[in-house]
């Protein structure tokens, strides 16, 4: 094997941990690119592995569809990228990624503390938040004390 390899959807899939319908959805999206056979089968070069693997790290890092996009368009389309495109492109949410260490960070420490869910289950609570005034503030709904990125509501 070598890195001017064609990979079939199933083999795509199985190295990727992605479906076959979530590659179809991205190419469908501009996301990754396939050419087709003769038959109309879908054919990868080997280098979409590595815009898989961005795609789910910006995923699990929180950037939406959207932000991904944006941010694969960066990338030259006419030669597979290099170690410094994708270094310029990962260095844009180098950002959210502090922001969010700090606020897991924050969520370990407060964890045992009144987080201002509204549950005034623990002493703390009826001093951190007496009869649960944390609802009637602009954080609500939600645990009110937990740092913003922690009690964004997550896409259904």
């Amino acid at each position: 094997m070598d890195t001017t390899d064609v990979l079939t959807v199933s083999e795509v899939a199985e190295r990727s941990g992605f479906a076959a319908s979530a590659l179809r959805y991205y190419e469908q999206e501009g996301l990754i690119e396939a050419s087709r056979t003769a038959g109309g089968q879908r054919r990868y070069t080997r280098s979409v592995l590595r815009r898989l693997a961005f795609i789910r790290a910006a995923g699990n890092v929180g950037l939406t569809l959207d932000e991904i996009r944006q941010e694969l368009s960066d990338l030259p389309a006419n030669r597979t990228p290099t170690k410094a495109d994708w270094h310029r492109i990962s260095g844009h949410w180098r950002i959210r990624l502090d922001e969010q260490v700090a606020a897991l960070e924050a969520l370990r420490d407060k964890l045992d503390s009144c987080i201002g869910c509204g549950c005034l289950s623990l002493r703390q609570c009826g001093i951190s938040n007496p009869a649960d005034l944390a609802a009637s503030t602009p954080e609500a709904p939600g645990a009110a004390y937990l740092p913003p990125l922690l009690r964004r509501q997550q896409p259904r």
